[in-house]
């Protein structure tokens, strides 16, 4: 049986809030420049008006084999079911005027097959040197010696972070809950 990327499995662990985002709201984006999935280079911190900057670990792909352990890592399982939920949730980001940014440490190619095979209609920004993660002191984890993106969320006005969504879990659910608070 195909696995269903689409579907958490049951049993999950959540991830615990450690604090290692306490420092990120209200401080400004700093300068750095990612190359995005369609091309074209994007530094955040001079993005005008509301977007919502969500960073994952990466993205699954259906050919490869379950990574071991994956799942007993708190918050990495997911990302395919966050960005197609950014990804069905867009248009409503849209029509409030909010630009949608996800961001991973994946190779840019990897980033762009998701694009392709996830038909995602937002942009995904690169981040393989981990130069913004490290900017932003974003918490990270190790796996079979590559280091991985903790999900979290920001939204950001004008490069400066208003909010911070950290945990994010589950993962499908983060687009809604920021979309209802926006609205309120």
């Amino acid at each position: 049986m195909a696995k269903n990327l689409y579907m958490l499995p049951e049993g999950l662990p959540e991830p615990e809030n450690d604090g290692a985002c306490d420092h990120l709201q209200g401080m400004a984006l700093p300068s750095v420049e990612r190359v995005s999935t369609s091309g074209e280079t994007v530094d955040l911190s001079r993005h005008k008006g509301l977007a919502v900057v969500f960073f994952y670990p990466m993205t699954g792909k259906p050919e490869r084999p379950p990574m071991i352990g994956w799942n007993k890592i708190p918050g990495a399982r997911g990302c395919t079911t966050q960005c197609c939920a950014f990804r069905d949730r867009y248009p409503e980001f849209q029509r409030l005027g909010v630009e949608v940014f996800g961001v991973s440490a994946q190779p840019l190619e990897e980033q762009r097959d998701a694009v392709e095979r996830l038909r995602l209609n937002y942009t995904l920004l690169n981040d393989s040197d981990l130069k913004l993660a490290k900017a932003l002191d974003l918490p990270t984890f190790e796996y079979e010696s590559d280091y991985y993106i903790k999900r979290l969320t920001l939204l950001i006005e004008d490069g400066v972070i208003r909010k911070v969504y950290y945990p994010v879990f589950p993962p499908h659910r983060n687009p809604t809950d920021i979309l209802g608070e926006l609205r309120s």
